[in-house]
């Protein structure tokens, strides 16, 4: 599901593509190495820069128009399933042998290895086996998820609000959020040395402005971004290899399923290369109950 690209967020699309195109314009129009090559005849260079920047654009729609992973509706069929079971395990069951009631809900626990750690944080009552409801929505909230109150709708995996794409990365959408951002750092990289290229030497400080002012406002525009661009990158392939979002580290200690363990403990890390490959190369909903509890989880 994508949303209108005329909706929210109009402006700020529009202005990144207006940005984008008018600094490559800007590269190509001053005497930098992309302009000597195209006009030498050297294509190559010129084509794949300009078909990166297209791409980065496209990219960029993507995940500023891809649902992130919105709940929007509760997950009845799971509801119905944990009553079921808290029934059946909660329900005292007579022994044919000996005529002892007993609860199967101890033999479940043992059965399935759940430590007394883990059966302490879960308190043995009916709430505790539904998913938490939201507050804003109203709707039941699956592990890992939040509400974000700009787009007021729950996040699957919630990672952030992103206000230049105006949009959340959440489960759907965030290896695109990420593979949007190598692609524009080599992008900002590569016009970074385009630029750089192009000054030419001029006999006062007045005069070079004069003729290269624009481009080193193109230049000082890029270099920021890619600084940007490079910071945030490095930062989500942190986490990502961690798997952790963004809204768990910055917020660890308020969050109900994180704030019991320890400091360096993340019920979600399965190892660095099991974290990236599970991140950039399995599809579909996690359930992530199942994880937090060291269940198989076939995802």
């Amino acid at each position: 599901m994508f949303k209108n690209v005329f909706g929210s967020g109009f402006l700020v699309r529009t202005a990144h593509v207006i940005l984008t195109w008018v600094i490559t314009l800007i590269l190509f129009l001053h005497d930098t190495d992309l302009r000597k090559q195209e006009e030498s005849g050297e294509l190559l260079k010129p084509v794949i820069f300009v078909l990166l920047v297209l791409v980065s654009v496209l990219l960029y729609f993507g995940v500023s128009l891809m649902d992130p992973g919105f709940v929007l509706s509760d997950p009845r069929d799971v509801q119905v399933g944990y009553a079921t079971l808290y029934a059946l395990v909660m329900k005292p069951i007579q022994c044919t042998v000996t005529g002892v009631f007993i609860r199967l809900l101890p033999l479940l626990q043992f059965t399935l290895g759940v430590t007394e750690e883990q059966q302490g944080m879960i308190p043995h009552t009916p709430k505790s086996l539904r998913l938490r409801r939201c507050g804003h929505c109203l709707l039941e909230q699956p592990m890992r998820s939040k509400h974000c109150q700009t787009c007021q709708h729950c996040v699957r995996r919630y990672d952030h609000h992103c206000p230049w794409i105006e949009n959340c990365v959440g489960e759907r959408n965030h290896r695109w959020f990420v593979l949007y951002l190598a692609v524009q750092l080599i992008v900002l990289v590569w016009g970074f040395h385009m630029a750089w290229s192009g000054f030419t030497h001029a006999s006062t400080w007045q005069l070079w402005l004069r003729s290269n002012g624009v481009l080193l406002g193109a230049a000082t525009f890029v270099a920021v971004l890619s600084l940007t661009v490079l910071l945030l990158l490095g930062s989500h392939l942190y986490l990502v290899s961690l798997n952790t979002t963004t809204w768990e580290f910055m917020s660890r200690s308020r969050i109900s399923y994180l704030k019991h363990c320890g400091a360096d403990e993340n019920p979600f890390d399965r190892g660095t290369l099991h974290n990236l490959w599970s991140f950039f190369c399995v599809w579909g909903t996690v359930v992530w109950e199942k994880v937090y509890f060291r269940e198989d989880n076939p995802m």
